[in-house]
């Protein structure tokens, strides 16, 4: 184990070179679910298109399809005809007219552009484009097989089905989607402090918050808990539940890993034969984190064989160590989070959750990080040498031009949970900072 703490930086590319080895040494098993069901999975095989998309030219507009050059002489076209969304394409547009449009309907043959509604002038039968508008040839159609043609892969493997991508494989006539199987998230939380949230805390008592938010963090992830018996502080205690976590895809285990006379689960991993990639980051909240691997129970790797055949595996590059992607697909990954519920939910955000997405078979394995501007009542004085993650509320503006405002909200240290769940981010403060000024661009850690 390195003696000296990684900075933020260094823990997270070290995060993102195994997230990456783990996509590219194994993926999840394969399931096939209705399209109904599919929202938060991840596609497990690319889409591909059943037709033409548009499967004809198709208007933008409400309006009138002409020949472009035929209206811009601004003289009166007849209207031939017209047509609706929804009903067959029309008959060839006749010379020198105009033929009525509705949006999504099939422009006709002979037609080149379509003008809106607002920019003409109607007299009986007639439009003629208005004297202070242009036309051009395309204006306002989309073309047969503009977004995709029959057969193209319209989306790979790894999105995650979200709204859009459910609107597109149902556009394609998929009423059912092969998606990747949830990972299985063993969560474990250890201390003699902790009891049951059901439960009146006796004398140095506390209920066990972490566990509960944990899995909701998880789920959020789209993979499954497994909330694991509070362990007690003692090696056979630790032992027993690192036992029952040995059949999962990643471990989480909350508590026990500082420097305490009484943290022991570093030595209770190591007596499971524990690879340590880090045992602690230069953050704050969060220095305490351990990251590594596990071996595999012998139950987990038979469940592993059994799937074998519906696992889709991404073949690794000529620079992956085989030995080490070997012992990745035969490994859990696992993580000592600090005890303190804020110090648990931002190393979650920033190093388990990348981990879990390539679990997942997600194509999105980094933290979700985006600017904001700090609000001008907020001056942030820091002491350099931790990156910093303050619990803040960021404020989004109706004005597209403007960038969301972000504030820290008061908190009385890593346990405050009032704070927390008044929070919606983390403000981030880099290593090298010693001052933020109210105003500046700033960037912030979504949660």
């Amino acid at each position: 184990m390195p003696p000296d703490l990684l900075s933020y930086e260094q823990a997270a590319s070290l995060i993102a070179e195994n997230a990456r080895a783990i996509s590219e040494s194994r993926r999840p098993s394969i399931e096939r679910i209705d399209l109904a069901a599919a929202p938060g999975r991840i596609l497990a095989t690319p889409l591909l298109a059943d037709d033409d998309q548009p499967p004809f030219p198709r208007s933008t507009r409400d309006g009138y399809a002409c020949r472009a050059d035929e209206l811009s002489a601004h003289v009166p076209l007849p209207i031939a005809g017209s047509t609706r969304a929804g009903q067959p394409p029309a008959s060839p547009l006749p010379p020198s007219s105009a033929w009525e449009i509705m949006t999504g309907a099939p422009v006709p043959s002979g037609a080149d552009c379509v003008v809106m509604l607002e920019h003409v002038e109607e007299s009986g039968n007639t439009i003629q484009l208005s004297a202070s508008r242009t036309i051009a040839q395309g204006d306002n159609i989309v073309s047969r097989g503009a977004q995709s043609r029959r057969g193209d892969q319209i989306l790979s493997a790894g999105f995650a089905l979200g709204p859009a991508q459910i609107a597109l494989a149902a556009s394609c006539g998929y009423s059912t989607v092969e998606v990747f199987r949830r990972p299985r998230v063993a969560i474990l939380t250890t201390g003699d402090e902790l009891v049951p949230v059901d439960a009146t805390p006796g004398p140095g008592q506390i209920r066990n918050s972490n566990a509960p938010m944990l899995a909701a963090l998880v789920a959020r992830c789209g993979a499954d808990p497994l909330i694991l018996p509070t362990a007690a502080d003692s090696p056979e205690a630790l032992d027993a539940a690192l036992a029952q976590a040995a059949t999962a895809d990643l471990l989480l285990i909350s508590g026990g890993v500082s420097a305490g006379t009484h943290d022991l689960v570093e030595p209770a991993l190591a007596r499971r034969g524990a690879q340590f990639h880090f045992t602690g980051v230069k953050i704050q909240p969060g220095k305490p984190l351990v990251f590594g691997q596990i071996p595999q129970s012998a139950e987990s790797q038979k469940q592993d064989k059994k799937h074998q055949g519906k696992t889709s595996v991404v073949p690794t590059s000529a620079h992956t160590d085989e030995r080490a992607s070997a012992s990745r697909s035969n490994s859990i990954p696992f993580f000592g989070l600090p005890g303190n519920p804020i110090s648990s939910a931002a190393t979650f955000l920033l190093f388990a959750a990348p981990i879990l997405a390539a679990l997942s078979g997600s194509r999105e394995t980094h933290p979700r990080f985006v600017l904001a501007q700090l609000a001008r009542d907020t001056d942030r004085k820091a002491k350099p040498g931790l990156t910093r993650f303050l619990p803040a509320l960021c404020t989004f503006n109706r004005s597209a031009n403007a960038l969301p405002q972000v504030a820290t909200i008061p908190w009385h240290g890593s346990g405050d949970l009032t704070a927390f769940a008044q929070s919606n981010c983390f403000l981030v403060i880099p290593e090298d900072a010693a001052h933020l000024d109210a105003g500046s661009t700033v960037r912030i850690l979504l949660h």
